[in-house]
């Protein structure tokens, strides 16, 4: 730490998700075992679609998109996590939290419009079937996605480059399992009202943005699927959208828990609990959910597993 007006700080504690003693093994095994699967559910993902021709379509394209971010979201966030429940210090360097930090923003935002693009993907599907080649193009949904991308990394970068301006004059203890903009903002020692405002733009534009285009989507979607006569029609157009809607759900309702609850009822543990289960619990939720409750990944599995079997 540097005396005078501008003082440094070389690194941080993390406190961690849990400082009682008894619960740091079970809490460790726990978190490996989501880990394990979270890895090999989004490779396992990713590989499947990429060996697998029939699957070579827009929806298994942001589908695998979606399993890096959620690979990536993961492996940014659990490991240092897990270090917290076999160490007593978990210490974090200054230009690791804010690698950490600005990878965690990067791809939480790339989530929220890849889960919107899915969502206008499906739109197009049930609602215009004999324009989606045309509409949903090689170049349309490349560029779909690599839009998404790379407003994430200028949301993230501009929000982390803002972040260097903040000085921490004390070694502290970060009240959080790994380095987000709150808690950061907490042990801040200068003026933070530049960055809190750009917080709140960013949250409310990425919050926004993406779930009006989702609903719109679902409104269109479910105004056509009412318009179907036969029962079979209905039920095959709403199960292609099922595990989008499941995945929706559970991310954004964890997101909002944690960032749009008052003030007054805002409690950095109960961020934390928040916090699980949009950057561990979904990432691991999501090649789930898209493989049981999908039959084409289904069918894919079967003739990959099948085709090693006759190798």
């Amino acid at each position: 730490m540097a005396a005078g007006n501008y003082c440094t700080v070389t690194e941080f504690f993390l406190a961690g998700l849990s400082e009682k003693p008894e619960l740091q093994l079970p809490l460790f095994l726990f978190f490996t075992g989501i880990y394990v699967i979270t890895v090999a559910g989004n490779l396992g993902m990713i590989t499947l679609i990429g060996l697998s021709s029939h699957l070579h379509t827009p929806m298994y394209f942001f589908l695998s998109s979606l399993s890096f971010i959620d690979f990536c979201q993961s492996t940014v966030v659990t490991p240092k996590m897990l270090v917290s429940f076999v160490t007593k210090k978990n210490l974090i360097s200054y230009p690791g939290c804010m690698a950490q930090l600005y990878f965690f923003l990067t791809f939480g935002i790339a989530e929220c419009y890849t889960l919107a693009v899915m969502a206008y993907d499906r739109y197009v599907a049930i609602c215009n079937p004999l324009l989606y080649n045309v509409t949903m193009s090689y170049q349309m949904y490349c560029s779909l996605v690599s839009e998404a991308y790379i407003f994430a990394v200028f949301c993230a970068s501009l929000n982390t480059a803002l972040m260097f301006r903040i000085h921490f004059c004390k070694l502290d203890v970060i009240n959080h399992y790994f380095c987000d903009l709150l808690p950061l903002l907490q042990l801040a020692s200068s003026d933070t009202y530049i960055n809190e405002i750009l917080i709140l733009f960013f949250v409310t534009l990425n919050g926004f943005v993406p779930v009006l285009t989702t609903i719109t989507s679902y409104i269109f979607i479910i105004a056509n699927i009412l318009h179907i006569h036969s029962r079979e029609g209905k039920f095959k157009a709403f199960s292609t959208c099922s595990s989008h809607i499941s995945a929706v759900g559970i991310f954004y309702g964890s997101g909002a828990f944690t960032y749009f609850q008052p003030s007054s009822l805002n409690s950095m543990d109960q961020a934390k609990l928040s916090s699980v289960f949009y950057t561990i619990i979904v990432p691991m939720l999501n090649p789930l959910i898209y493989s049981l409750r999908n039959k084409d990944v289904g069918v894919a599995l079967k003739k990959i597993l099948q085709r090693k079997r006759f190798i």
